[in-house]
């Protein structure tokens, strides 16, 4: 079995989508985060040409805001 192109976590960047973070990358597909454009899943073949390695620190994970009940009246 090949090594994906892609580990885990690593930073990546596409000329249409801009900056991202690899989720997952299998022989056959790779899904990315984009800061900008959320997850996307592509054919690795076809955007292997489109795709460079960024040497960008992994950004950090934003937290969810929570939502504060509101007092009973």
């Amino acid at each position: 079995m090949a090594k994906p192109a892609f580990a885990a976590n690593a930073q990546v960047e596409h000329g249409k989508f801009g900056l991202g973070s690899v989720v997952e990358c299998t022989e056959e597909h790779v899904k990315i985060n984009f800061d900008d454009h959320g997850e996307k899943k592509f054919v690795l073949s076809i955007v292997l040409p489109h795709l460079k390695k960024s040497d960008r620190a992994a950004p950090e994970k934003k937290k969810k805001a929570t939502r504060k009940k509101a007092a009973a009246s």
